[in-house]
């Protein structure tokens, strides 16, 4: 494995432990402002970092919506230059209104090196699994 493919990965984790712990401070910090996200949950993608956040804080205001953990598995990346494609299986544990949920789904994040060598993410999309 490359170093690229390692700091993509490590990058990866970063994001996947914050979610996993609910630090929505660490968390945001894994995206680049204009991120995009597609998640099939969702009746429309979000365009921003910033509209993503305020759909996390109305999920949890109005479901009570807390990430108690997430396992990633399946991991591949695929390293192109700047841009990154990171590809998993995600197993998911919450807690909305009270009851735990689990959730089997598949991701893919793309990241992008941002002028410090590190890498960002800048798009995010979710789907059910099987």
């Amino acid at each position: 494995m490359q170093d690229s493919e390692h700091t993509v990965l490590a990058a990866a984790d970063r994001l996947v432990a914050a979610f996993a712990r609910h630090d929505r401070t660490a968390y945001f910090s894994a995206f680049a402002p204009n991120a995009t996200f597609i998640f099939h949950n969702l009746d429309r993608p979000l365009r921003s970092r910033a509209e993503y956040e305020a759909e996390w804080a109305l999920w949890e205001t109005r479901d009570s919506f807390r990430v108690r953990a997430c396992q990633s598995s399946d991991r591949h990346v695929q390293v192109m230059g700047n841009v990154a494609v990171f590809t998993h299986g995600v197993r998911t544990e919450v807690e909305i209104g009270g009851e735990p949920l689990t959730s089997e789904e598949r991701e893919t994040i793309v990241f992008e090196r941002d002028g410090t060598g590190g890498w960002l993410a800048v798009h995010e999309h979710l789907s059910r699994a099987g």
